[in-house]
């Protein structure tokens, strides 16, 4: 993708009350993101390898934050959902995204829903970190991404998804009805508030790398 590409995304996202960035690494987009998380946060995590690759979860691990990680080796199945619901009232929600458009909208579908829930409404500010390779035409070619990219891979990395969905050995969605799916909620983010009473609460970081899946 072209950084001319990159500034007219980032005008669209502008245009539709979503601040944006653009990072040229991982490391240069991990500085930014915890620029922009106050020591002392309660800091809610939508599980995402974005955040782990370019090292945010590492570095809200290590500092002082009460990092809310549902995602913690060892952790109890009522903890992890614990976690997550406390993370829809935290200071600092930081997740990655399935898609951006190019006309400026957030694709993201989930399984259990608490990902796409904390963006909508809750946290004080929502930090999504998306690479290159995420950034697509339309909310049709986002929602072919997901199908045939992100929901096979998310599954294979998730072995506690037991019976596994067809899609993870498969890579091909079936539009399946198992237990696991986990292609459940559909949420397209085309605008957010910007006025008197309401300040904009998501913020992008766009970085010129691939990551996640």
């Amino acid at each position: 993708m072209v950084k001319q590409e990159i500034r007219r995304l980032i005008e669209r996202l502008g245009e539709n009350n979503i601040p944006a960035s653009y990072s040229e690494s991982g490391d240069e987009a991990r500085d930014l993101v915890m620029s922009m998380i106050p020591e002392g946060s309660t800091v809610g995590f939508g599980d995402s390898v974005t955040l782990r690759q370019i090292g945010v979860v590492d570095a809200l691990d290590k500092g002082n934050y009460v990092f809310l990680n549902p995602w913690r080796p060892g952790i109890s199945f009522e903890e992890n959902v614990r976690l997550k619901k406390r993370a829809l009232t935290s200071d600092v929600f930081v997740t990655g995204t399935n898609a951006v458009t190019l006309d400026g909208k957030i694709v993201n579908v989930d399984g259990l829903g608490n990902r796409v829930a904390a963006m909508l409404f809750g946290p004080d500010r929502v930090i999504i970190v998306v690479g290159v390779n995420k950034v697509v035409a339309d909310v049709e070619a986002a929602l072919d991404r997901i199908r045939k990219t992100a929901a096979p891979l998310n599954v294979r990395r998730h072995p506690e998804f037991e019976p596994e969905p067809p899609c993870g050995p498969t890579g091909v969605c079936t539009d399946c009805s198992a237990p696991w799916r986990i292609c459940n909620k559909t949420v397209i983010i085309e605008r957010q508030f910007s006025n008197s009473r309401y300040r904009p609460v998501i913020t992008v970081v766009i970085v010129g790398e691939e990551l996640g899946v």
